[in-house]
């Protein structure tokens, strides 16, 4: 009896990452240009729906508003969460090619800065900023495919933040950029 229920665990598991025409569906990636270069992790999972559409979900740890650096008595605790609907414009089966991602994304946590780095004379202590806040946004990027296995490629994304309290310490454009790597199963 074990058998046979191990043996349905894994034929519903192995059928659950292809198609029926044996076309791998799902995607994890990491961009591991941003996790090098400012230790911020974006680790996502992509669906694909037909040969041109996906689906993402992207979880962002410590995420920087547009590459502000922590230098100083600076640190940034926040954190983000993505969702997006890529288009692929390439020939083969989402595959390789130019894709683009309009997205929603959330970020939570606050921005610390202690009171040698504001520029006000008469400040001591340090200002805390709230960083939620709901972000709408658009990205592009190019995706190359080995062996409907592994994935490479360069993003750029720009959004528009909507809370005020951001948009008064920073900015209410967002620019996030880097190249992922992935697997697809």
């Amino acid at each position: 009896m074990k058998k046979i229920i191990v043996a349905l665990i894994f034929i519903t598991t192995f059928n659950m990452g292809y198609s029926q025409s044996g076309v791998k569906n799902n995607e994890i990636k990491l961009n591991i240009a941003n996790t090098i270069a400012i230790a911020s992790v974006e680790f996502g999972y992509e669906r694909f729906i037909d040969e041109h559409q996906s689906l993402e979900g992207v979880i962002l740890i410590n995420d920087r508003m547009n590459y502000h650096s922590e230098k100083g008595s600076r640190k940034f605790d926040t954190n983000s969460f993505k969702l997006g609907y890529n288009y692929y414009f390439g020939e083969e089966y989402a595959a390789s090619g130019l894709f683009i991602n309009p997205f929603l994304k959330y970020r939570t946590g606050e921005f610390t800065q202690s009171g040698e780095d504001v520029d006000e004379p008469a400040f001591v202590g340090s200002t805390v900023t709230d960083m939620n806040s709901f972000i709408i946004g658009l990205g592009a990027g190019y995706k190359w495919n080995f062996n409907d296995t592994f994935v490479l490629g360069p993003f750029l994304n720009i959004g528009r933040n909507f809370s005020d309290e951001v948009k008064d310490r920073f900015s209410a454009i967002e620019f996030n950029a880097g190249f992922n790597i992935g697997y697809r199963f």
